[in-house]
This record gives structure tokens, C-alpha cells and sequence, in this order.
């Protein structure tokens, strides 16, 4: 080791030049390596993204579809519905005119027996 004494002014400029090229050589840009297959890296990315975008659209199809299914299914039972209820009502008064013949016959043979028996 060199005592404080023994350095002179040119040691210690030739100190700080290699200290000031130390730092510099920190700043410079280093030689890269550049992946070979940067391209074909590229081209995987758009495909991946092209194949993401696909199933994100497929899936929503299928939502909008399930969602159009569910409302058609609605309707669907309403017109049932109201399908099943017109039948009803349409029974009640097959039933009624039905008995309201039955009555009027019954009337009329009762007649007919009146008739026949004076």
C-alpha cells in the first residue's frame, strides 16, 4: 500500500481517470441478444390474441343466445298459457250448452209425455 506521502499528481490524475472511465463505461449500451425467434414470437402473440378474441365472441354468442332462449321460452309458456285457458273456457261452454241441451230435450220428451198422456 502506498502511504498518503508517496502519491503524487500524476497518480493521483491517473486514479482519477480510471475511476471517470469506470463510471462511463457503466453508462454505455451493452450489446444485446436479440432472440432469434422475435418474429416467430410476434406471430404467436397475434394468434394467440386472434384465438382469445374468437372464444371471447363465441361466449358471448352463446350468453346473448341463452338469453334470447330464456325469453323465448317465456313467451312461449304465456302463449301455452293463455292457450290452455282459452281451452278451458271453451270446454265450460261446450259443458253448458251441452246440459242446456240435455235440459231443453229433457223439457221437450216432457212435453212429448204430456202430450201422450192426455
Amino acid at each position: 500500500m502506498l502511504s498518503s506521502q508517496d502519491i503524487d499528481h500524476s497518480q493521483r490524475q491517473k486514479t482519477a481517470a480510471a475511476a471517470k472511465a469506470a463510471l462511463l463505461a457503466k453508462f454505455k449500451p451493452r450489446p444485446t441478444n436479440t432472440d432469434p425467434r422475435f418474429d416467430e414470437r410476434d406471430t404467436l402473440r397475434a394468434a394467440e390474441l386472434t384465438r382469445v378474441r374468437q372464444e371471447r365472441n363465441e361466449a358471448r354468442t352463446a350468453r346473448r343466445q341463452s338469453v334470447a332462449d330464456a325469453a323465448q321460452a317465456v313467451i312461449d309458456a304465456e302463449v301455452a298459457l293463455a292457450a290452455d285457458s282459452l281451452a278451458a273456457k271453451r270446454g265450460e261452454r261446450k259443458e253448458r250448452k251441452a246440459l242446456s241441451a240435455a235440459e231443453a230435450k229433457a223439457k221437450r220428451d216432457a212435453r212429448y209425455a204430456a202430450r201422450k198422456a192426455r
